[in-house]
Order: C-alpha cells, then sequence, then structure tokens
C-alpha cells in the first residue's frame, strides 16, 4: 500500500505514514454481493427499445447506454450486437457479471 499523500510504501496495518504523518483510511474489506440483472428484462428492453440503448442503463452500463442514444444504437447495429449476446448468454452487466435468468 502507498501513501496517498507523498507515495511512500506503507504496511497494510499503518494508521500514519511515517514519512509526512498523514492519516492513512483503511480500506473496507467489505465486499458487496449482487445477484446481476434480470436476463428476461434486459432481453426484452433490447428487443423494443436497444436502439435507444435502454438495457445497457438497465444494466449498470450507462456510458454506454449514452453512446448507444446518442447513435441510435449505432444505427441498429449496435443493439443487433448486444441482443444476440443476450441471447447467446455472453453479455455482462455494468459490474461485469452475468445476466441472470430468474424463474
Amino acid at each position: 500500500m502507498f501513501c496517498p499523500n507523498c507515495g511512500n510504501e506503507v504496511s497494510e496495518n499503518a494508521v500514519i505514514c511515517v514519512k509526512c504523518g498523514v492519516a492513512l483510511k483503511r480500506q473496507s474489506k467489505i465486499v458487496e454481493v449482487s445477484e446481476g440483472k434480470d436476463w428476461l428484462v434486459t432481453l426484452l428492453l433490447c428487443f423494443f427499445l436497444g436502439y435507444l440503448g435502454i438495457h445497457r442503463f438497465y444494466s449498470g452500463s450507462t456510458g454506454i447506454g449514452v453512446a448507444q442514444l446518442l447513435t441510435l444504437g449505432g444505427c441498429g447495429i449496435w443493439a443487433l450486437i448486444d441482443f444476440i449476446m443476450i441471447l447467446c448468454d455472453s453479455y455482462k452487466d455494468g459490474n461485469g457479471n452475468p445476466l441472470v435468468r430468474k424463474n
């Protein structure tokens, strides 16, 4: 771990940097568990509103969603590719998790 102020290497358990005296923030080791987005909802959003990138907003990829909104889904090509990726289970949500098929 490195001090954010001076860049000095400090131990993981350090409370302050010994070189510059700045208090160090301890990083939380809590891992948030997310279940992922629904496969069917994403598929339907892509089919009906894919040219607007709404499925990207739903899945948490807002940057790509804005790009698809401004380009009308890459003239439909980008939306078609996303639709095929969703059908083949290779589409990931904004956190990199696969879509979940909920029953």
